[in-house]
């Protein structure tokens, strides 16, 4: 959201928090209310992240309790555990210490899609491929 020179407010991003894998259409917020109930987990934000192959691919950016750990298999193997179906796995976990906020305090998925987008690049880059 950002503000037009006349005062109004004007909404922009996704339409939709629907990450696009392959033409099948995922829900991040219902993949983010799953991982939510992971005991580990303090909040996540799940984002689109480019595949050359698929448009689109699913990353889990999560904030973890004080003193927990997560690793992307233990993820995994709890949400396959919720019996959900498997494209609508993430294919990539981050663990931050905090998301970046939009003006009005909300987790700001573009910012967070950048910060990743570029992580990726850099990997890319330094191994010639990325996980």
């Amino acid at each position: 959201m950002r503000q037009h020179v006349s005062g109004n407010y004007i909404v922009e991003g996704r339409k939709k928090d629907l990450i696009n894998r392959g033409g099948e259409k995922i829900s991040a917020e219902e993949i983010e209310n799953l991982i939510l109930s992971h005991p580990s987990v303090k909040n996540v934000a799940c984002i689109p992240i480019p595949d050359p192959d698929l448009g689109e691919r699913m990353c889990a950016c999560v904030l973890l309790r004080d003193g927990a750990s997560l690793s992307f298999d233990e993820l995994k193997t709890f949400l396959m555990g919720r019996e959900i179906a498997k494209y609508k796995l993430p294919e990539r976990l981050e663990v931050l210490a905090d998301f970046p906020l939009s003006t009005f305090g909300k987790v700001s998925k573009k910012k967070l899609a950048g910060m990743i987008s570029q992580k990726m690049a850099n990997e890319t880059h330094v191994s010639g491929t990325y996980r």
